[in-house]
């Protein structure tokens, strides 16, 4: 991947790919062909970018992280296991779909800010990128594992208060009475 970097007059908006039929992914910043492992680096370097198909212009993002996300759990050591797998399907479809992407999303968030906030600490002791993953979990049995773990309760009691309100609201269209 080229190590052309964005202008300022570029950042008005984000790095934009066209996907090709033949499958091919082109960079239209750098003027060139990229790979999705050229894309996977944009996503750990932060980058803002959307992907595009070349002949609709139809939104591709979704499906690219996907297919990363897809590669990244084919090889190695996968971060999901079947059973979280099959749990996230099921899902699908269900009332629930809506509130279980919220509190996806929010506790992600919420771990790769503690996981930048160790590494701040960790800064000039050791090099956050080389630690193994027994290393961020023997790391994360600490305190600022336990603060994660609050805050993580904190927002399904959050989910939970909003799903009751909406629940009320629901009933209380259909005459039913407060409890």
């Amino acid at each position: 991947m080229s190590s052309h970097r964005r202008t300022a007059a570029d950042a008005d908006g984000p790095r934009v790919l066209k996907k090709y039929p033949n499958r091919r992914l082109y960079d239209t910043q750098t003027s060139s062909y990229i790979t999705i492992a050229d894309v996977k680096q944009m996503v750990l370097g932060a980058e803002r970018f959307e992907v595009r198909d070349a002949k609709t212009g139809e939104d591709l993002t979704r499906s690219i992280l996907l297919q990363i996300i897809l590669e990244e759990e084919s090889g190695g050591v996968p971060m999901f296991s079947s059973e979280m797998l099959a749990n996230i399907i099921r899902f699908y479809g269900h009332a629930m779909q809506g509130v279980m992407g919220s509190y996806l999303e929010k506790n992600l968030q919420a771990m790769a800010d503690l996981q930048a906030r160790m590494a701040e600490q960790a800064k000039g002791l050791v090099d956050p990128q080389r630690y193994s993953p027994e290393a961020w979990a023997q790391l994360m049995g600490g305190q600022a594992f336990s603060q994660y773990l609050e805050q993580s309760k904190a927002v399904v009691a959050q989910m939970q208060e909003q799903m009751h309100k909406q629940a009320e609201t629901l009933f209380s269209g259909f005459g039913a009475k407060k409890p």
